[in-house]
């Protein structure tokens, strides 16, 4: 059994973690949310769990958890036997956000494909968004190349087989 944590500590962590998310560009409540599953031993909160402990209201809990939802890193779940729904960040949460982005670089590579199409590929506009495709192209390989490469590091440093 573990020992009790310092919740003063825990909040300290909660909203470190959440600045750095802000700062990379998520919104504030998402990121707090977000901060608050990550850092809970089962990585399940319900809406009054999460606005008890982030002290916000359960329209800024939903508002984030929809966001987070949309954005593959949290899921919703019914809590067994009761109508409350809990919110549930998952272990594979970070795979699950790259994923959904690869999902994302394909249809800004077909918009850019279209782009070279109409603008011309000799243009100077045509050439730039070539560019910007083959960017994202590069991009999307190496993110497959390394999703396979995290599956067998966590494998090997968790002792988890996929």
């Amino acid at each position: 059994m573990s020992e009790p944590r310092d919740p003063e500590a825990v909040s300290r962590f909660v909203e470190s973690f959440a600045a750095q998310l802000v700062e990379a560009g998520m919104a504030r409540m998402p990121a707090r949310v977000f901060g608050a599953l990550l850092a809970s031993d089962q990585g399940v909160l319900t809406s009054a769990e999460l606005g008890e402990q982030l002290k916000i209201s359960p329209a800024a809990v939903s508002g984030a958890v929809r966001y987070l939802s949309q954005v593959h890193m949290v899921s919703r779940e019914r809590e067994p036997g009761s109508r409350r729904e809990r919110y549930r960040v998952h272990a594979d949460q970070w795979y699950e956000a790259l994923t959904n982005r690869e999902a994302v670089l394909r249809r800004w590579e077909d918009a850019l494909r279209d782009g070279t199409e109409s603008l011309g590929p000799d243009t100077p506009a045509g050439r730039r968004l070539a560019e910007t495709l083959a960017f994202f192209e590069f991009i999307e390989g190496e993110l497959a190349a390394m999703t396979e490469r995290w599956r067998a590091h966590k494998a090997k440093v968790f002792d988890r087989p996929e």
